[in-house]
């Protein structure tokens, strides 16, 4: 018998949710994970922010739809709604909810949302087109499903590093090995046409680190992943020992000290209309 896909899909994150990761994850913001979408938003929408992390995003949705409207955070985590709940009562923002949950195992009307939003959560999904049929379900007709995800094969950096190589190979390795696909960017048209959904827009955006502040920060914030999240799990999963993930974390760290270091992220940002 199948396990549940809900189980299979969603409780297996690749990242895990070390404080790491969470600490990454803060720093997502409606203006510079949304922007594809935010046009979109109108005063008194209902949102729901489907694998919501630390509520960053979340809240900042709440403060744009107003007291009118409201989001509904959910994640898989409980460590992550917990501190998603802390963000939002510390930024004054009551219209944001949070509840432990995924997508198919949500408690809610079909059509019952304008705005069905995943920031960063198809790749890690073994049937990423079931998800996108469910969040068109949750919406209401007219309204918009909102989509962005990365694609791990299209990043690219300099200098160039042969530890930051074998970080990629490990990690897209690892994703796979869970049914997740690490460069779903390039294949979020592909889901859409197979979900037989109405695309509204599709296009790119990139997230770039290129300043002393933010190579450093971005260096040693996935050096720390490498040696304390998920990814050492994944790494000797695949026979990766504790010197080579040590390596790969040093080699993270070298590169975000680089005085020349650049950094570039690509997206793959999907609007469906319901």
């Amino acid at each position: 018998m199948t396990e549940p896909y809900s189980q299979r899909s969603l409780q297996d994150y690749s990242h895990g949710h070390h404080r790491s990761v969470l600490a990454s994850h803060a720093t997502r913001t409606a203006r510079n994970s949304c922007g594809y979408f935010l046009d979109s938003i109108a005063p008194g929408d209902r949102i729901l922010d489907i694998g919501c992390g630390p509520g960053t995003i979340s809240t900042d949705l709440a403060g744009i739809v107003g007291a009118t409207g409201s989001v509904l955070g959910i994640d898989v985590s409980g460590v992550a709604v917990e501190e998603a709940r802390s963000h939002a009562r510390a930024s004054g923002v009551p219209n944001a909810s949070f509840e432990v949950g995924d997508l198919f195992g949500l408690a809610e009307d079909a059509g019952g949302f304008d705005i069905v939003h995943a920031h960063q959560v198809l790749q890690h999904l073994s049937r990423p087109v079931e998800a996108l049929r469910a969040m068109v379900r949750l919406c209401r007709p007219g309204g918009i499903v909102a989509v962005r995800d990365a694609d791990y094969g299209a990043m690219t950096w300099f200098p160039e590093s042969s530890g930051m190589d074998r970080w990629l190979s490990v990690y897209s390795s690892g994703a796979r090995l869970r049914g997740g696909e690490p460069d779903a960017g390039r294949r979020l048209r592909r889901w859409a046409r197979l979900a037989e959904a109405n695309v509204a827009s599709i296009g790119t955006s990139t997230w770039t680190y290129a300043t002393p502040e933010d190579t450093a920060w971005w260096g040693g914030s996935q050096a720390e992943r490498v040696r304390s999240s998920k990814f050492v799990e994944q790494a000797r999963e695949q026979g990766v020992d504790q010197s080579q993930i040590d390596e790969m974390a040093a080699a993270w760290q070298r590169w975000g000290d680089d005085p020349d270091a650049w950094f570039c992220m690509v997206h793959t940002d999907l609007v469906l209309r319901a």
